[in-house]
């Protein structure tokens, strides 16, 4: 491939990670982004043996092990009953195999200082608008008015709301407030695990292990607790004091957490759509991570996905020798994976976020004595390690565990 001006919209994970390995192959990289200064948007988030193979390709593992928490299994439990519905292990698969539950301070500074390091020309304060057509190659506009110079590539790394998308999906019901909190030591909770509790499918509290950050050494944990975009509201309105009541009563280990809460800004609220893109890219402009395939985060997989993503047309780019040959390798690569995990995704949410009164059950009754039976650990395993569909071997990796 001859040397590509490439512009990079969006300085989240899947951005920066690119950046890296297309300013690696010699190519020419400017990534816009709307922040002032460099920051993280979110809580934490879990890597998987898929997001950590790309994470040691770039050789960052190191780097990121040492702030994150290893986590060995995944559990929740019917609040009021206290049965185990859901029990996630790793070791199910029968080799050493983890997650790393990290903070996302903790990847986006080791990704964002390495870029720079690297070379890849960060231009902060520029909110894109849209991407045009001029000839073979395409022009980036922003908010303000002006327009960049033609690149011969685009990527749009902006997520689910990103501008650039065809369409814009529709917002689904259920969100998340969410916050990191410091890690109780003494309250009851498993310190290698992500655990949940269950009512019905209306109220969904989660609580993981997040490690440490790159500025502090206090592990931390994220806490989510499920709710409907229309109800935050009312939540606002309501008495704090109201809502820890709640959240105590349905799992009372949750105390010294919620003693961290002093106000409701102190959480913050999530939104999340469900839209996958039919065709990930077009005339000098390609859809990574989220503004490729947004959902909802009950699967775990969207940061990986997105660095899967990243890794796949960086490969593209280096083996072939144009563009559309470098687009077709990373739809062979990736679409596939999307697909399945996409569709698990629009299955399983709503028999953890939804006002049904069914799927609850049968999630309590039947999936869950049926996940105890032979062979479906495995396949639960494969899940939510990401492993399923084999997305490492189209691109010649391995999957690796968290030390």
């Amino acid at each position: 491939m001859k040397t590509l001006q490439v512009a990079i919209c969006g300085c989240g994970i899947a951005g920066l990670a690119l950046g890296i390995l297309l300013k690696r192959q010699g190519h020419h990289v400017i990534a816009y982004d709307q922040f002032e200064n460099p920051a993280p948007v979110g809580s934490g988030f879990l890597l998987q043996p898929t997001g950590l193979a790309v994470l040691d390709a770039l050789g960052l593992l190191e780097q990121v092990e040492k702030h994150g928490a290893v986590i060995e299994r995944f559990f929740g439990r019917e609040a009021t009953s206290g049965r185990l519905v859901l029990d996630l292990r790793y070791d199910a698969l029968g080799e050493e195999l983890n997650g790393l539950a990290v903070q996302r301070d903790t990847v986006f500074t080791t990704l964002y200082n390495l870029a720079k390091s690297v070379g890849v020309q960060v231009q902060s304060g520029k909110i894109v608008t849209s991407s045009k057509r001029d000839g073979v190659r395409r022009r980036v506009g922003f908010a303000d008015g002006t327009q960049s110079e033609p690149f011969d590539l685009v990527i749009d790394a902006m997520g689910q709301r990103s501008v650039l998308r065809p369409k814009r999906s529709a917002l689904l019901r259920y969100g998340a407030l969410w916050a990191s909190l410091d890690w109780p030591e003494d309250a009851g909770l498993v310190p290698n695990a992500g655990e949940q509790r269950y009512h019905r499918s209306s109220k969904m509290i989660g609580i993981v292990p997040i490690g440490t950050s790159q500025t502090s050494s206090t592990p931390k944990a994220a806490f989510f607790w499920s709710i409907k975009g229309q109800d935050v509201d009312t939540w606002r309105g309501q008495p704090l004091s109201q809502w820890k009541k709640e959240v105590a009563g349905l799992w009372p280990e949750t105390e010294p957490l919620l003693d961290q809460v002093a106000t409701h800004d102190d959480l913050t609220f999530a939104q999340y759509r469900h839209s996958t893109l039919s065709n990930p890219v077009s005339h000098a402009l390609a859809h990574i991570g989220d503004s490729y395939h947004a959902t909802s985060p009950q699967l775990g997989q969207g940061a990986n996905m997105a660095l899967l993503d990243a890794y796949a047309l960086a490969q593209g780019l280096e083996r072939e020798k144009t563009i559309e040959r470098a687009f077709d390798h990373y739809i062979w690569a990736r679409a596939f994976h999307v697909r399945l995990f996409q569709s698990m995704s629009w299955a399983f949410t709503p028999v953890y976020q939804s006002d049904s009164n069914i799927l609850p059950m049968l999630r309590d009754n039947v999936i869950a004595p049926l996940s105890k039976t032979p062979t479906v650990p495995t396949l639960l395993a494969k899940m939510v390690t990401g492993l399923l569909g084999n997305p490492l071997g189209r691109l010649g990796l391995h999957p690796i565990g968290a030390k």
